[in-house]
């Protein structure tokens, strides 16, 4: 295992600019997952450090080694693609040696690597069976044993889970996790779902246009967003357009007022973020006063639409087992949201 990292990396399509003066570092061993949404430029940066993609400006690094001009092949990576890539006419057996024949290692060397990285993603007696044979989930541990029987430096994955259900996802989350940690592998690993990157990273890569926004544990960048972009893009946010008023409270219109954080000067237009689960509803007391006017059950949370003055509204989640999860349409509450929970943007 080794360390990874981006010095001023660039990389340029034409005169499309995909990702932009990227530095960061991924700690030996450590588990980071690179965040944003479609076309932000995370996947070119993962297909840079595997060899599929050359920089356009700056450098790869992997340990002390400079692989930017290296071929794939040679730089130690392991790579599990999203459609798991696996070889139909071969056996899991041969799909996951691929590597290790590669790598020239044969006999009884190769059949005891192979069984290891089957143990290790539990699938034990399926050597013999082909892809078409495998569950999804199944096909996607043998693309993972594939990947990490040659025993890379460096693990990458390029939205691995996103062709699983909802259950065997969460599965997978786990699996993944104790497997990483097991190996001690440094791990990249791509996504757009922001539950998989948070629940899975020691550390997150929040980018957009191109531009990291924010790398930092998954406590920090969603309880301490560094750019408005982030504030916006994790969690479940409403966004509200308002404009400051003279005491620092954001005006929503309709009487309504909120305390923000920051909220800048009086006058400036903004657009107010207030994640869902940030919002606690009671019956009565302090708060902002509303009435329910939309009820939808969601498994583990129950979401409200309430009408805070005519043509302002929020959206709050609680728990489905707390008290608060059978309140019903007309019913009046209070909202209570802690300043620091409010992010005062500047309006676009």
């Amino acid at each position: 295992m080794s360390r990874l990292a981006f010095e001023r990396v660039g990389k340029s399509f034409g005169t499309t600019e995909v990702v932009r003066d990227v530095s960061l570092s991924v700690a030996e061993g450590e588990f980071a997952a690179l965040l944003g949404p479609s076309g932000c430029g995370k996947t070119t940066l993962l297909r840079m450090v595997a060899g599929l993609v050359a920089p356009s400006t700056g450098r790869v690094l992997i340990g002390a080694q400079d692989v930017t001009a290296l071929s794939p092949d040679k730089r130690g990576v392991g790579l599990v693609f999203q459609s798991y890539a696996l070889f139909p006419h071969l056996t899991v057996f041969e799909n996951v040696a691929f590597g290790l024949r590669r790598q020239r290692v044969s006999g009884a060397a190769l059949s005891e690597r192979v069984e290891a990285a089957l143990a290790m993603v539990r699938l034990p007696g399926l050597a013999a069976r082909r892809p078409s044979e495998l569950s999804g989930g199944q096909q996607q541990r043998v693309a993972i044993a594939r990947a990490i029987a040659p025993r890379p430096r460096v693990l990458l994955f390029d939205e691995p889970l996103s062709n699983l259900d909802a259950q065997l996802r969460d599965e997978m989350q786990i699996e993944l996790k104790r497997l990483q940690r097991s190996l001690g592998i440094t791990t990249l690993f791509v996504t757009h779902d922001q539950s998989e990157a948070l629940s899975m990273a020691d550390r997150v890569c929040v980018m957009a246009h191109g531009v990291v926004q924010q790398f930092d544990t998954p406590e920090a960048v969603y309880h301490r967003p560094a750019t408005a972009f982030v504030a916006g893009f994790i969690g479940r946010p409403n966004r509200l357009a308002g404009r400051i008023a003279a005491d620092g409270r954001i005006d929503l219109g309709g009487g309504v007022l909120l305390a923000a954080g920051e909220a800048g000067a009086p006058g400036t237009a903004v657009e107010a973020i207030i994640r869902q689960e940030a919002i606690s509803i009671a019956g009565d007391g302090d708060g902002l006063p509303g009435t329910i006017v939309l009820r939808a059950f969601n498994g583990a949370r129950v979401q409200y639409v309430v009408r805070l003055a005519e043509g302002v509204e929020l959206v709050a989640e609680t728990a489905s087992s707390g008290s608060q999860a059978g309140l019903e349409p007309g019913t009046p509450v209070r909202l209570a949201i802690a300043p620091g929970a409010v992010f005062a943007l500047p309006a676009a």
